[in-house]
């Protein structure tokens, strides 16, 4: 637990002084006020791609429970949109740039990949559990 906290607060520091560091050359290369445009056209485009690929999980999540099949890959993908997601919210960015490759369809395999294999570790060392209803 301790080590979790030591990670929480590493992050609380780093992400937003890299963040700030990005806006910095960002506006340094185009101007302060584009920078800020581009923020704040990121986190539209963003949530409008979110809510576009978050229906197509949906979808294909049911039309593979309807077909009897587990929606695993596509639950994993729900999580990856979830995740882009709320990574285009905050404002930055190298959380955009994160963000849109977690929407972005041809590159979320790369994150389900390491999602699966965390998963696949955390069930083995049995610190990962589920319940079933």
């Amino acid at each position: 637990m301790v080590i979790r906290g030591k990670w929480l607060w590493a992050a609380i520091f780093i992400v937003p002084a890299v963040e700030l560091f990005g806006f910095l050359l960002v506006s340094e290369h185009i101007g302060v006020s584009k920078a800020l445009l581009l923020l704040l056209a990121t986190s539209v485009i963003g949530l409008v791609m979110m809510r576009f690929e978050g229906k197509k999980v949906l979808q294909d999540s049911k039309a593979l429970l309807e077909a009897g099949q587990p929606p695993g890959r596509t639950m994993l993908d729900g999580l990856c949109v979830f995740m882009g997601g709320m990574m285009l919210i905050l404002p930055g960015f190298v959380t955009d740039l994160i963000g849109f490759t977690l929407l972005f369809p041809l590159t979320r395999p790369v994150y389900r990949f390491w999602m699966m294999k965390w998963i696949q570790r955390k069930m083995k060392n049995g610190t990962f559990t589920y319940y079933r209803k």
